[in-house]
């Protein structure tokens, strides 16, 4: 899947539908942890992982946007330190004029105002004034992969990213995933309409029905949704 598939195929949907999917879909669901946030609500990005990891000096950057491809999105493994700040606005416009979507950062972002400016999403722990004061030496496969979190990621990831957060999705099962967090999206705009006119969530979900059904036969709420093709949890 090319990066305007991409685009186009995960542009409508946000990363709750797409972790639900997996969720649905027996794939692990890959969300990065709370901490990391958005630099500022309403973004949106899609495409596919250029992973990178930081040892201290923006050369490494430089030289993973010359094994990119416009529609990518870096991810930044700096592990998670909130020492130091990794990505700025030089770093951001550099990577924006790659034709790249977004940053992800498994740690902390700086100028923060000019990175609004530039308005190429980024995601991260948050905002620190320092630099680095290190220089480690650089692994010979730090182009191949990045942490963030608890999850790795690749080149054979996909990234979506909003202001939930973000989630990792498998390349080869993307187009899967998109199917089915878009039934799954379709599915709650439907609840929704319905109950704000007036039909509760208790009434669509044959509440009564599951409670008799859990007492009866064991049966949990998710397959009690399932069979009603119903969406609250996945």
């Amino acid at each position: 899947m090319d990066a305007p598939t991409l685009q186009t195929t995960f542009q409508d949907l946000a990363t709750a539908h797409v972790a639900d999917a997996c969720l649905r879909l027996g794939i692990a669901v890959r969300c990065t942890p709370p901490a990391l946030r958005p630099a500022w609500s309403g973004i949106h990005v899609a495409g596919r992982a250029r992973p990178v990891r930081h040892v201290g000096s923006v050369d490494v950057f430089l030289e993973a946007l010359g094994h990119a491809e416009p529609g990518d999105v870096l991810v930044v493994d700096n592990e998670g330190r909130t020492d130091e700040a990794c990505v700025g606005d030089l770093v951001a416009l550099e990577v924006a004029r790659a034709g790249l979507v977004g940053i992800v950062i498994w740690g902390l972002h700086r100028d923060s105002a000019q990175l609004r400016d530039i308005a190429l999403p980024v995601v991260s722990l948050g905002a620190c004034p320092n630099g680095p004061e290190r220089l480690d030496p650089q692994a010979a496969d730090a182009l191949a992969w990045a942490c963030c979190g608890p999850h790795i990621v690749t080149a054979d990831d996909v990234v979506l990213a909003d202001d939930d957060g973000a989630v990792f999705v498998p390349l080869d099962g993307a187009a899967e995933v998109a199917v089915v967090a878009a039934r799954i999206r379709d599915t709650e705009r439907h609840q929704a309409a319905l109950m704000e006119g007036g039909t509760t969530l208790r009434e669509q979900t044959r509440f009564d029905d599951y409670l008799a059904a859990r007492e009866r036969d064991g049966v949990t709420f998710r397959q009690h949704l399932r069979s009603l093709d119903a969406a609250i949890e996945e």
